[in-house]
C-alpha cells in the first residue's frame, strides 16, 4: 500500500516520516519525496496515531484522490528544481507532469489553481526562486550558471523575474544581510 504525505521536502523529511511509520509499527518499505510504500494496511488505530505523529512533525496524511495528485504534482516541482532532475532537458514542465500523474495537464492545471489558489506555472516560478536564493546564498555559482541551471533563457530573464517576485534584484539579494529564504513546504 502506499500512502501519500504532504510538505516532504528533503531526504530528512524522508527518513523522519519512515521513523515515524515504524514508531506506529507499520512495515516499511520504501519512503521517498511525498510516498511512503508499507505492507499491508493499516488498521484504523495505526492510521489516526500516524495522522497525529506526523502533523506535529509538519507533515499531513493525504487521504482523498485529489489530495494526492495535488501533493504529487508539488512533489515533483519540488524535486525537479531543488532535487536530482527526471525531466529531459528538451521537455518542458507539463509535459513532464502530465506524463508522470498520467493525466492531461490542462486538467493537472486547473485543479491546482482550485485547489491551491496559485496556477502551477506561479507555483514553479516561486519555487525556483527559492532554489536561486539558495544558489546565491551558497556563492558558489554566478547568475548566469545559476540561471542555465535552472532552465532559464538568460541571466537577464532570471533577474527580471527574481525582482518582479522579490521586490529586488539577485545583486540586491546577494548583499542584503537578511538573506530571507522560505521553507520549501510554505512556498
Amino acid at each position: 500500500m502506499t500512502l501519500f504525505i504532504k510538505n516532504m521536502v528533503c531526504a530528512r523529511c524522508e527518513r523522519t516520516v519512515e521513523r515515524l511509520l515504524t514508531e506506529s509499527r507499520l512495515k516499511v518499505k520504501n519512503v521517498r519525496l511525498g510516498e511512503a510504500d508499507i505492507e499491508g494496511e493499516p488498521n484504523p488505530v495505526q492510521l489516526e496515531a500516524l495522522r497525529n505523529s506526523l502533523q506535529m512533525e509538519g507533515f499531513e496524511l493525504l487521504d482523498d484522490r485529489t489530495s494526492r495528485l495535488i501533493g504529487q504534482i508539488k512533489t515533483l516541482i519540488v524535486q525537479e528544481i531543488h532535487h536530482e532532475s527526471q525531466k529531459p532537458e528538451t521537455m518542458n514542465f507539463s509535459d513532464y507532469l502530465s506524463q508522470k500523474t498520467g493525466h492531461d495537464y490542462s486538467y493537472l492545471s486547473k485543479l491546482f489553481s482550485s485547489v491551491e489558489g496559485v496556477t502551477t506555472e506561479k507555483y514553479i516560478i516561486a519555487q525556483k526562486i527559492e532554489r536561486v536564493k539558495e544558489l546565491l546564498v551558497y556563492d558558489e555559482m554566478t547568475l548566469s550558471e545559476i540561471a542555465w541551471q535552472l532552465g532559464y533563457s538568460s541571466s537577464q530573464h532570471l533577474s527580471n523575474q527574481f525582482r518582479q517576485v522579490t521586490g529586488m534584484t539577485p545583486t540586491q539579494f546577494k548583499s542584503s544581510h537578511g538573506h530571507v529564504r522560505k521553507h520549501l513546504d510554505h512556498v
